[in-house]
């Protein structure tokens, strides 16, 4: 193994990667898991100890999740209804020992077409801040993942956190996927969605992902624009609806079965808005 390097300040871990290439690290769940065996000759810059960049917190702009939060940090943040289907993925993330350590920015940048928390921040209309010696900037999730282990962030950057927009104090998110099992499992297909549903139970506004289907979550814009105006149904699904889907093809499942599970967890997702809270 090459050096280990664990900043306390910010300046010092840019300088760092301004300098040279390092494997980014937080919580190292996907990390080390990846390296057993013959350990390769790299550089880790650890950033769990930079200051200010493990408290979730709302800030002008949004909710701010930093870097170095964990999933646990997450479910005991307190957050409003939008967030039930991030809470909800957040407790299938493996065991308990894994929420404590893993990361969502960690989740977010190993950038697998798998990764639970991603559908969800896509759902939720989250962008991501990047840092470097350079300066920030800011991209929305779905310019962030570019692919099965692709991202957008440079190589001199560190992704400081994500921040998701103050959503509407109406508005309700929810999770389902589907796996081999109910929990320790890889998902096979995943449906985040965020409704802002009125006092009548129609919906005001909607934002659906599905995850783990394609090689990068995505949007379902023509299933949203049907929703609006009427009550959350299963039967408002509709073939058209999953036309930017493209699915994959693997072990865990035929690309004709992943649409067709699809179209039976938004349908499930829909039901459960229906009711009075979808469960977290």
């Amino acid at each position: 193994m090459g050096r280990w390097l664990r900043p306390t300040r910010l300046t010092e871990a840019l300088d760092a990667l301004a300098d040279q290439r390092w494997i980014v690290v937080a919580g190292g769940t996907d990390h080390f898991p990846a390296r057993l065996g013959a350990a390769p000759e790299e550089d880790v810059l650890d950033v769990t100890a930079l200051a200010g960049l493990r408290r979730i917190e709302m800030r002008p702009d949004g909710l701010f999740i930093p870097c170095a939060a964990t999933w646990t940090d997450l479910i005991e943040a307190g957050l409003p209804a939008a967030f039930d289907g991030l809470r909800a993925a957040a407790r299938q993330i493996g065991g308990v020992q894994i929420q404590n350590r893993a990361t969502l920015v960690g989740n977010l940048c190993n950038a697998s077409p798998a990764a639970d928390g991603v559908p969800n921040l896509l759902a939720l209309g989250a962008r991501v801040i990047l840092a470097s010696v350079g300066g920030r900037r800011e991209l929305p999730i779905c310019d962030f993942v570019r692919g099965n282990r692709q991202t957008a962030r440079r190589e001199d950057e560190l992704v400081l956190g994500i921040v998701v927009p103050t959503p509407s104090p109406s508005a309700r998110g929810g999770f389902l996927k589907l796996g081999a099992r109910r929990y320790l499992v890889i998902s096979i297909v995943s449906v985040a969605a965020v409704l802002d549903v009125a006092g009548d139970g129609s919906v005001r506004g909607a934002r659906i992902a599905v995850g783990a289907c394609t090689a990068v979550p995505v949007r379902l814009p023509m299933l949203e624009a049907a929703l609006v105006g009427r009550l959350p149904s299963p039967g408002l699904v509709q073939p058209e609806h999953l036309a930017p889907l493209a699915p994959i093809d693997d072990v865990r499942g035929s690309a004709e079965y992943r649409l067709l599970a699809a179209r039976a967890l938004i349908g499930r997702a829909l039901d459960g808005f229906a009711e009075p809270r979808m469960a977290a």
